[in-house]
């Protein structure tokens, strides 16, 4: 439970002291250096931070891809730490959905079995599977290229098929590294509004690293990071 404009609010995602070094050689090089912070069920959350700063280290550990040195990540009350790590990957694949800079797709699979792929990894019936990897390639506006492969689309429709195949199990939280970065400006903005739509309509909750202010200045929170600690908190001004 935290406050929220005045309002007790409970926690879907908790971070608490993170701290995470890595060595290069002989360097110790500190990436977290005491994060701490919570995110509320519905809220879009921008991380924002030059190159360096920690963000995409911040969100893998969020992610529970990487464990922190110290502290402590819950995700919908569950504590990573009492975690091994096939207990983590089970709660990655159904709390978590992950959106990447590069869009991670297997370039054999059409856009279809890309967005299908964690509900056959969940063993989900194929028919089932099948109609909901449809409905939500519908649902961020891919109806007609659903048996596209990777090759056979636009930077800005290969990140729509990832955003997709984030939402496909209904994931308590959604978060994206750097989503626009591999774009032009107008296709960035695009998604922007895709993410959006889908925080408004469908309250998803959204954690985003970004360099790109239409991102950050969209958010309910924008966290400045700088050399592995958060500078400062501020509030977006929510424009669609």
């Amino acid at each position: 439970m935290f406050h929220r404009a005045g309002v007790n609010v409970t926690a879907l995602l908790e971070a608490k002291g993170l701290k995470k070094t890595y060595r290069m050689g002989k360097v110790l090089v500190p990436a977290l250096q005491g994060i701490t912070f919570d995110v509320a069920e519905g809220e879009f959350i921008a991380v924002f931070g030059p190159s360096g700063s920690g963000k995409s280290t911040l969100l893998h550990v969020l992610g529970g891809l990487d464990r922190p040195d110290e502290g402590e990540v819950s995700v919908d009350g569950i504590s990573f730490s009492t975690l091994n790590d096939n207990a983590l990957a089970e709660v990655r694949l159904h709390k978590i959905g992950f959106i990447f800079q590069f869009f991670n797709l297997l370039p054999r699979l059409t856009a279809l079995r890309n967005v299908e792929l964690p509900l056959t990894l969940a063993d989900l019936p194929e028919k089932e599977s099948t109609k909901k990897a449809e409905e939500t390639l519908k649902l961020v506006g891919l109806e007609d290229r659903m048996n596209h492969r990777p090759s056979e689309m636009s930077g800005g429709e290969q990140q729509r098929v990832a955003i997709a195949r984030a939402l496909i199990n209904d994931p308590k939280i959604v978060l994206a590294d750097e989503p626009t970065g591999n774009l032009d400006t107008s296709t960035g903005g695009e998604i922007v509004q895709l993410m959006k739509r889908l925080n408004k309509e469908k309250g998803q909750t959204f954690v985003v690293v970004t360099h790109d202010p239409a991102i950050a200045e969209t958010a309910d929170q924008i966290l400045y990071l700088k050399d592995g600690m958060i500078q400062k908190v501020n509030k977006g001004r929510k424009r669609l």
